[in-house]
């Protein structure tokens, strides 16, 4: 049974920080680099970082699989869409439609807002990831490199999803 609930707590946070560490090290590494990792995690990834996103609109939820934390997501609304910045699963729960599971969710999430779109970023070179969001109705609008400072850049592409309940 899978399992979606807000990160209402410091507690929480740490959790997802752990997680974090875990998940990033597993898939990025191979993809961009410990060096990157390791900046992209103490930037972004820490209690305290998180605590300032949620402050600027930002939601983390924790995501359960018969009852063990398995991974997170986070995502910020603006204007008619929801940005989905953060969607990452333990490597040994893939597989097992926890992802589409919090994909849906955040459909969810958007139509009570009424939003008519989900954007995200992925890695260029993540090709079973971009794979995934195709065969959930994503499609790719274009590159977008971020750089994000410790010379380092995000070279990703933005993906959209169009929700069809929505006529904005």
């Amino acid at each position: 049974m899978i399992e979606i609930n807000i990160a209402a707590s410091t507690e929480d946070l740490l959790l997802i920080e752990q997680l974090a560490h875990t998940i990033w090290h597993e898939h990025y590494v191979p993809i961009i680099g410990l060096d990157q990792v390791v900046y992209m995690l103490d930037k972004y990834q820490t209690v305290e970082s998180m605590k300032d996103q949620i402050k600027s609109g930002s939601f983390y939820y924790l995501i359960y699989y018969n009852k063990r934390s398995v991974g997170y997501l986070s995502f910020r609304k603006e204007q008619n869409v929801i940005f989905l910045s953060k969607i990452y699963v333990l490597n040994n729960f893939r597989g097992k439609k926890i992802g589409k599971t919090a994909l849906f969710f955040i459909e969810n999430m958007a139509e009570e807002s009424g939003l008519s779109k989900i954007q995200l970023g992925v890695n260029k070179y993540n090709l079973n990831t971009i794979r995934a969001y195709e065969k959930l109705g994503f499609k790719n609008i274009g590159p977008s490199i971020t750089d994000i400072g410790g010379g380092f850049i995000m070279d990703d592409f933005k993906m959209e999803k169009v929700l069809s309940n929505n006529s904005k």
